[in-house]
């Protein structure tokens, strides 16, 4: 397979004033591009070429470290652009998500102490992460572009805490900028979707 750009599913403009239309045309337009053609160019003669692209993260993980950043960063950005709406956040969330936050992570007050706490302390460039591992929900955060794939864990949430994400909105105030996340641009939908494919 080769790595393609998506279409934002979205306007440049219309996740404002949470996410603007400069960070976006930053964010997917150049840096996500360059994820996309740089990991062509390291995909071919890797051996992986006819691998899925979760395969291709999993595959390259410590063992092709160029790949592994490039197709790792276009995997986690694929979901990334989908995991945020326009009039996204807040509290109402589909049932079965909502339900099974509330048995395995304390409910979603909890929750989103928890996700914001591991933004927070990442050190350096990375994410935050809510997923599914053997059945249970766990909040986690991995350095860089790494992904939970890659510790044997389905990602069903992620907020990219790289400094591209937001430093033109909120300069260094990544707490802010977790809080806006949550409170104003999660699409619940789109999570409750890869949580039920997770737990099939």
């Amino acid at each position: 397979m080769s790595f393609t750009l998506p279409e934002l599913p979205y306007s440049h403009d219309a996740l404002a004033p949470y996410m603007s239309r400069e960070t976006l045309e930053y964010h997917h337009d150049k840096h996500h591009k360059a994820y996309v053609d740089n990991g062509n160019k390291l995909l071919a003669g890797s051996g992986l070429e006819d691998k899925s692209l979760e395969e291709i993260v999993k595959g390259s993980f410590g063992k092709n470290a160029g790949l592994f950043n490039n197709a790792g960063q276009h995997y986690n950005h694929l979901h990334f652009w989908k995991w945020m709406k326009p009039n996204g956040g807040g509290d109402k969330l589909p049932g079965k998500l909502a339900a099974k936050i509330d048995s395995d992570l304390g409910g979603l007050a909890k929750f989103k102490e928890d996700f914001t706490q591991a933004g927070i302390t990442q050190f350096g460039s990375g994410w935050a992460w809510l997923t599914v591992k053997d059945g249970k929900l766990a909040v986690a955060k991995t350095p860089n572009g790494e992904s939970p794939l890659v510790h044997g864990a389905t990602p069903i949430l992620g907020c990219d805490v790289w400094e591209h994400s937001y430093y033109i909105d909120y300069r260094n105030r990544r707490p802010d900028y977790l809080k806006a996340f949550l409170d104003h641009l999660v699409n619940w939908e789109y999570v409750e979707e890869t949580f039920a494919a997770a737990t099939k």
